[in-house]
């Protein structure tokens, strides 16, 4: 029976079979607090925690919660009473650990057991007033820090993220206190700093880059003036508590117990450096939690209040927050929402927002993916075409589209349509083969089709664009290896092919590592030079491990160490990977991952590959192929991990050591204690204690002592690896963001002789073709394929045309990464913000370069227009 109720608590307010198929609200409620009732007396510890769990993780049915516990309250008053007291400890510790989820969703809780007269509407109201006021304090020059005025905006939007629940009753009970909060949110509104996300924006060139557009937080308050304007009526909750009204106002309300909010942390130092490391910290704890994409037109979108639109942007978020491991859950509570209207356009919309949400989305990318697919798959009429308009809309700006964001959408697109047979009608796409090679839906194309084949294999992904034959030209070549030693006829008298022969006859005839690197040093190098050598063992040993990844791993792993000997210094490491490079040509995948674990078993350095990417043949890919930037990603991204990873280890070496030093501790007490206890023989003081038991005590003590020895030299020992590797952190971004400025610096076109800086967007000046306002695109939508109609992609007039030159575009190109790397490492760059500040970013720095660099950091300047 005990299983019972759980089910009808988890499945209240879905039509499913518990209830019998019906989707009727008061019935499930009746339903399920009659089985409550019953199993009360039995499972009251067991009902408690469950509902509270409940409420937390399914706070999308938070009002029929509210109910089921204010009927409950009619006959057990202290067993609610507990319910609310945990509730509020819940959220007192939540605002002390900033436990940003918690926070905001135990805030819509205590909304919705106020609806049903669970909670006294002034206690609520007493809440709100003390988050209001810690706010202000926050935002207080002499009392608080202006730079944490992310906590101040997320207590203040907590309670307007609230009002659509509980609002309409607040507003009934108790207007003029209701109305005293709303004064002071407007108060406070007033005085805090209106937040730009330019950095943040998913479109580098869009309409909200106005310096009139709303931030988050205006556009929530606006949202809520208007439902206050509209007598508070909301379509999008569930009001469940109107069918119980007449039971539920017998009920005796309790008052919250008064909370309190951490005090702001005081500046330390009026240091603009500083401040910034403040604002970028206080970002990270209280992170925004929508940035809105808005994909369709309103046309094609669902009409509905811009309230419910909030309501149902918070639900659809919460679903994907507690159902991150569970995609087939999250599937079906997401299209079964308790709203009376469709939502598939905004739901599609949401969950884009999540996947290109910048600096990082919550989740892994991957489970996006999984979402969509399942959507598709719980919604075949509707959500795929949903979908597919989306696609087709993203890819009309895929050329103001921000870089990283533009990488993701490439692999979730591949990733996406290899789980449905990698069907797409590519023939509406094929214009792109006449675009420049540069042109964003060009490579775009180019590299999705690439992606596709890591997917699948070539014959596949080129069967898939029969119906589009044209785009077979951006097909990559059959990948495949390029070895410069193949042997024939003709060849097999060159030096290069007898040694490589050779050494693959050594690596068959098992010869061990050092054997072979002696026969390097001695029939290679005197003859032929390191160079030579190193050509001949890396194409060799890429040759051997060439049949799959594993093979590639185990000739790495075992001889690996002929390479490093042969590449003590970042010169031959340079020429490795040019060797690598070579091999794979035809392989973007294998290069990326060859470079990878070279660099994992140190046979690379992470500051050899940043060198090497930024070397001229790779400089020139930038624009117009991921393959240089995807090994750049992996290099930079290793480097974090390693540390991050140091960093976990210590962070457990030292809960050890605790525990080895209390282990020890106790042992050798035990040791002296049994040693002290003596008796008299034959007039001497000897042990009492059995010799056997002594021996066993002092091994234990031994033991101990060793075990707290050894995990106190471990700990040394990652932390010296840690402070070479931070070391090394710091050399890999001086250098890294040395060499933007480097290449940056030489193809940027320079600021006029009156100051203005150089608008990259106006292009090529040779092309014959206006570009259109992309801000007033309406993106129209073609009901049956998602294709526009009317639509000119680029902005252009004319389907065959990109109006960007390649020196602009490659400008454009390397300027998102650079705002994509200081915007994904920003942590660890402010860490270094002076010595970057002194050593790179100095003397008569290009504006754009700054602005892309800083703006990446939400470190604001003076300088010039938007790229």
């Amino acid at each position: 029976m005990s299983a019972g109720w759980r089910t009808l608590l988890l499945r209240i307010g879905d039509r499913c079979p518990e209830y019998g198929g019906s989707a009727d609200h008061k019935e499930h409620i009746e339903t399920c607090y009659g089985m409550l009732s019953r199993e009360y007396e039995h499972s009251r510890d067991a009902i408690f925690e469950f509902l509270l769990e409940c409420a937390e993780q399914l706070p999308h049915k938070i009002p029929f919660f509210g109910v089921l516990i204010g009927l409950l309250n009619l006959e057990n008053e202290d067993f609610v009473k507990d319910i609310v007291d945990t509730t509020q400890a819940k959220l007192q510790d939540a605002l002390y650990n900033e436990n940003c989820d918690r926070i905001r969703i135990l805030l819509r809780f205590l909304s919705g057991l106020m609806c049903s007269k669970v909670v006294a509407p002034n206690s609520i109201i007493e809440t709100f007033e003390t988050l209001l006021s810690s706010a202000a304090t926050i935002l207080d020059e002499e009392t608080g820090n202006p730079s944490w005025q992310p906590r101040a905006d997320f207590y203040v939007y907590c309670i307007l993220a609230s009002l659509p629940w509980g609002g309409p009753e607040l507003f009934e009970q108790v207007p003029d206190e209701l109305e005293r909060v709303l004064v002071g949110i407007q108060s406070y509104l007033s005085i805090r700093r209106h937040f730009d996300d330019i950095a943040f924006s998913v479109f580098e060139t869009d309409e909200g880059h106005s310096p009139n557009k709303k931030d988050f937080m205006e556009d929530l308050w606006e949202r809520i003036q208007i439902l206050s304007r509209s007598g508070w009526k909301v379509k999008s909750v569930p009001k469940p508590h109107l069918s119980f009204e007449a039971q539920l106002v017998a009920g005796n309300s309790h008052r919250l117990s008064p909370i309190s909010c951490p005090p702001p942390n005081l500046p330390q130092t009026s240091s603009e450096i500083l401040k910034g490391q403040e604002k970028h910290e206080a970002d990270l704890k209280y992170p925004q939690r929508l940035r809105r994409l808005h994909i369709f037109p309103t046309n094609k979108a669902e009409n509905m209040q811009p309230v419910d639109r909030f309501v149902v942007e918070e639900c659809i978020l919460d679903v994907l927050l507690f159902f991150n491991g569970c995609r087939k859950e999250c599937a079906f509570y997401l299209v079964s929402l308790p709203v009376s209207f469709r939502y598939e356009y905004l739901m599609a919309e949401t969950i884009f927002s999540q996947l290109l949400l910048l600096p990082n989305p919550p989740f892994r990318p991957i489970y996006y993916t999984l979402v969509i697919i399942d959507l598709c798959k719980a919604l075949p009429g509707a959500f795929p075409s949903v979908v597919v308009g989306a696609v087709h809309a993203l890819f009309e700006r895929i050329s103001n589209m921000d870089t990283e964001c533009r990488t993701r959408l490439i692999l979730w697109f591949s990733h996406h349509l290899s789980n449905f047979q990698f069907i797409w009608p590519w023939q509406e796409w094929s214009y792109v083969k006449d675009l420049p090679k540069w042109a964003p839906q060009r490579v775009f194309v180019q590299e999705v089709l690439e992606r596709e084949i890591r997917l699948s294999y070539f014959e596949k992904i080129k069967q898939s664009i029969e119906d589009a034959a044209e785009l077979e030209e951006l097909l990559p070549p059959k990948a495949g290896p390029n070895f410069k030693f193949v042997g024939n006829e003709s060849s097999e008298t060159t030096d290069g092919h007898k040694l490589s022969k050779e050494l693959v006859g050594m690596i068959r005839g098992k010869k061990t590592v050092r054997d072979i690197i002696l026969w390097v040093e001695e029939h290679m190098i005197p003859t032929n030079g390191a160079e030579f050598a190193l050509d001949v063992v890396s194409q060799t040993l890429l040759d051997i491990g060439s049949k799959s990844f594993t093979h590639l791993i185990t000739v790495l792993e075992r001889y690996g160490q002929i390479i490093s000997k042969l590449c003590p210094n970042e010169e031959m490491q340079l020429l490795l990977m040019d060797e690598v490079s070579a091999y794979w040509k035809n392989s973007t995948q294998m290069t990326a991952i060859s470079i990878d674990r070279m660099m994992g078993y140190r046979m690379i350095s992470n500051l050899a590959i940043v060198k090497w990417v930024f070397s001229p043949a790779n400089v020139e890919q930038f624009h117009v192929s991921d393959r240089p930037w995807e090994i750049l990603r992996n290099a930079v991204s290793k480097t974090y991990n390693r540390i991050s990873d140091l960093r976990k280890e210590i962070q457990s070496l030292k809960k050890g050591l605790q525990v080895a030093k209390e282990v020890c501790a106790k042992a050798i007490k035990e040791l002296e204690e049994a040693k002290s206890v003596l008796e008299i023989v034959e007039g001497q003081p000897t042990p009492a204690e059995r010799p056997g038991r002594l021996r066993r005590l002092q091994v234990y003590a031994d033991k101990a002592k060793h075990e707290e020895v050894t995990t106190e030299e471990s700990l040394e020992a990652k932390g010296a690896l840690l402070s070479r590797a931070l070391e090394e952190s710091k050399a890999v971004l001086k250098l890294l963001f040395k060499r933007f400025v480097d290449v940056l610096t030489e193809r940027l076109p320079p600021v006029s002789a009156d100051g203005e800086i150089p608008n990259l967007r106006t292009g090529d000046q040779n092309v014959n073709s206006e570009a259109r306002d992309l801000e007033t695109a309406t993106m129209e939508i073609d009901s049956e394929n998602g294709a526009d109609k009317n639509s000119e992609p680029n902005g252009q007039n004319t389907k065959n045309s990109y109006n960007v030159g390649e020196l602009e575009q490659w400008c454009l190109c390397t300027l998102g990464y650079l705002k994509s790397f200081s915007r994904q490492y920003a942590t660890e760059i402010w860490s270094h913000i002076a010595m970057l500040d002194d050593e790179v970013f100095v003397g008569d720095i290009h504006p754009l370069i700054r602005k892309a660099a800083f703006s990446g950091l939400c470190r604001f300047t003076n300088e010039g227009p938007q790229l």
